[in-house]
């Protein structure tokens, strides 16, 4: 059995970690380099990266940032955030990214999926995913969470795997800084349709969470911002328990 992964996600705007409540409210946080620093440290299997408002702003990623967080990290690095164009990928990947993910870009330009996996390898391209139930359909939203697309957020997944996509991470609105849990019901519907890893974003609240997110198949992966920014959880603490659960980690 493949150990599953603790994911620590750097939200950064104006070049600082920021948080919020369901994508809104965000409030200023911490340095994201200091941050970054303290994650490789703490047995983080890997970080994530997002320059959260690069693509509702129509910029490129801020790379200076970039590579100063690269720079403090020995572990494998996920980077998204106005990722449009086959020379984004090669930028950030040249600033030390491991992977790339793309959301709003892929939406704008389906093609850039294959062409970057062609390229670079389906495993370098992440498939992030912002989504959000309107009227009991399952909707893709764009823009970091602000525009819905109206496009059925399961058939994108499939879309997007079919296309080259590697991994998958499914980042549930709904859920996002609630802190009652994974959106177990959005991960099970997105688990049954495609194989690809998958990694779950949005509402985790406790270790509790990522027990019983890892009793759900399909998932290889729990990503959390606050909590592990706010120091509520330790990730050794956290993979400690989660073995005594039975799940296999990376201590």
């Amino acid at each position: 059995m493949l150990a599953k992964r603790i994911v620590p996600c750097l939200d950064v705007r104006d070049g600082r970690v920021v948080k919020g409540v369901n994508f809104e409210g965000l409030r200023d946080l911490a340095d994201p380099v200091e941050m970054a620093r303290f994650y490789n440290d703490s047995g983080a299997d890997e970080l994530v990266f997002y320059d959260i408002t690069a693509s509702a702003e129509g910029r490129n990623l801020f790379t200076d940032i970039l590579r100063r967080v690269a720079s403090e990290v020995f572990i494998p690095l996920t980077v998204g955030g106005g990722i449009r164009t086959l020379e984004d990928f090669d930028r950030v990947l040249k600033c030390g990214a491991d992977k790339v993910s793309v959301n709003s870009g892929a939406i704008a330009t389906p093609s850039l999926i294959a062409a970057a996996a062609r390229k670079y390898g389906n495993q370098c391209v992440v498939l992030s995913m912002d989504v959000k139930r309107v009227d009991g359909r399952f909707c893709l939203f764009a823009k970091g969470g602000r525009e819905n697309t109206g496009i059925d957020a399961m058939e994108w997944a499939v879309r997007g795997v079919e296309s080259g996509a590697g991994e998958i991470v499914l980042n549930s609105i709904d859920t996002d800084g609630v802190r009652r849990g994974f959106d177990l019901e959005m991960l099970d519907a997105l688990s049954a349709l495609v194989s690809v890893p998958i990694v779950a974003s949005g509402g985790a609240g406790g270790m509790e969470d990522f027990a019983e997110l890892f009793t759900h198949p399909g998932i290889d992966a729990g990503l959390a911002a606050s909590i592990f920014h706010t120091r509520q959880v330790e990730i050794q603490e956290l993979k400690r328990y989660l073995c005594k659960k039975g799940v296999e980690m990376r201590i």
